[in-house]
């Protein structure tokens, strides 16, 4: 590999998602050639141990055969089928099939998108379909949580609710909300779960009220954890309390699990956890383990239904994509739904479990405000002041330092921007290897902490 050639050729022509362009330019990509199991290796040889599963989503591993086999196999008999047109292919209906008898409650429809974001997409076009099928056309307000992700399309961005998203993007859309994230650690209500629980739910009644009550809000978004605004695991309860208040007042329930999903918390659906039933549900990342793009919304019978008997016969539901349910992404989801019941997801809890025990063991670390996981998710919070929970100051550059220093260290995990570090290591990963990674995390603050003007401000 010519790797100064590929990495100038890149930098001219290959626009990269959620980068700095001037940063990209001056730095220059760093080139992955291979990969197996949790390890993969750039074009300069360098070996890392991948603790954050690519993006979230390379559940399984790389180079599971069988997944790169079922691939293969489709390639060669069926490459595409469209579904336009009364259309289907074997494995898309199979897995269809399939993911519903899995699936919490009574979502037993599902349509496949072709990502986490046109999945988010989808289910603002069916919940706009499904008010006017009922004759409620007024209720078109969705409300969301604040760092919370669902996409960077031109709509998701809007009911994601992180900054980069908006800048200059016109984001969020007037009819887009948020209410306070129920992060435990920096709550206003403090640790406690029912102070936390009744907030949230307080807060949604306020935010309802300002849009002008429940007969102009749809429906209400969050993810069970929240991935990419620092992996922030609400308290148990929760989400029970937030699916009551939706049912009392009419809105609709939808759950984002395009990260948590497919063994990411420990169960197939992190929904398990508290017997949650959404109205409808986003997949994506596991459902192929990463290796072919596709994404999913569960819908209920009741959605379902509603949308198809008050369509007038003949007329389309306006809604589609070339790629959806594309025959080699279905088969590749299959296999991998093959690796999950087989085992994958119970050697991901046990795994899960020795680095829950780990990461609390940083929490001793004099850069560590808190750690937090559950299954094969985690996040450490960085803070310069344990007792005020004082973030580090931008300045210090203590995000660019922990991808660097990690890179040298062979480890990859997500350094989010507001100094919040990110595990999502794959579920076949090993004790062993999971030990691996949280040394080389020690050694990596260790070295940030080298720095005299981080060792200063953690002196203040």
């Amino acid at each position: 590999m010519d790797t100064p050639r590929l990495v100038s050729l890149d930098r001219e022509h290959l626009i990269h998602p959620v980068s700095s362009w001037q940063g990209h330019e001056a730095s220059g990509a760093t080139i992955l050639e291979s990969g197996k199991g949790v390890w993969l290796t750039d074009s300069k040889g360098h070996r890392l141990l991948d603790g954050f599963s690519g993006l979230w989503c390379v559940n399984t591993g790389y180079g599971c055969e069988s997944v790169i086999e079922a691939g293969r196999r489709q390639l060669e008999k069926l490459p595409y089928a469209t579904g336009y047109f009364g259309f289907s292919n074997e494995p898309a209906i199979e897995l269809a099939a399939r993911l519903t008898q899995h699936a919490p409650g009574h979502l037993n429809h599902i349509y496949f998108a072709l990502g986490g974001s046109d999945a988010v997409d989808s289910t603002l076009r069916f919940i706009r379909y499904y008010q006017h099928a009922r004759g409620t056309p007024e209720k078109r307000h969705v409300i969301g949580l604040q760092k919370g992700y669902h996409g960077s399309s031109f709509v998701g961005a809007g009911l994601t609710a992180l900054p980069v998203f908006h800048r200059d993007a016109d984001v969020p859309l007037p009819w887009q909300h948020h209410i306070p994230s129920p992060d435990p650690y920096r709550h206003p209500a403090g640790p406690d779960a029912e102070a936390i629980i009744q907030a949230s739910v307080q807060a949604f009644h306020d935010e309802i009220a300002k849009i002008g009550g429940p007969q102009h809000v749809a429906a209400f978004y969050c993810e069970l954890v929240q991935g990419s605004g620092g992996v922030i695991i609400p308290p148990k309860g929760w989400a029970t309390a937030m699916q009551a208040a939706c049912r009392e007042l009419d809105i609709l329930f939808v759950v984002d699990e395009v990260i948590t999903g497919f063994g990411r918390t420990g169960p197939l659906f992190a929904c398990a956890h508290e017997n949650i039933e959404p109205d409808m549900m986003t997949v994506a990342k596991g459902l192929t383990a990463g290796y072919a793009p596709m994404g999913g919304v569960f819908m209920s019978d009741t959605i379902y239904e509603t949308i198809r008997d008050k369509t007038p016969p003949g007329v389309s539901v306006g809604h589609g994509q070339t790629y959806s349910a594309h025959p080699v992404s279905a088969a590749i989801g299959l296999a991998v739904l093959d690796l999950y019941e087989g085992g994958l997801l119970e050697n991901g809890t046990r795994v899960g479990e020795h680095l829950a025990t780990r990461l609390r063991g940083l929490g001793n670390h004099p850069l560590v405000g808190t750690t937090r996981s559950v299954g094969m998710l985690a996040g450490i919070e960085l803070v310069t002041d344990k007792t005020t929970k004082t973030k580090p100051d931008a300045q210090l550059g203590i995000s660019g330092k922990l991808s660097r220093y990690g890179y040298e260290q062979g480890i990859l995990f997500r350094a989010f921007g507001d100094d919040v570090i990110g595990l999502a290591p794959p579920l076949c990963s090993t004790i062993a290897e999971m030990d691996q990674l949280c040394d080389g995390i020690v050694s990596v603050l260790d070295r940030v902490m080298e720095d005299p003007a981080v060792a200063s401000a953690l002196k203040a």
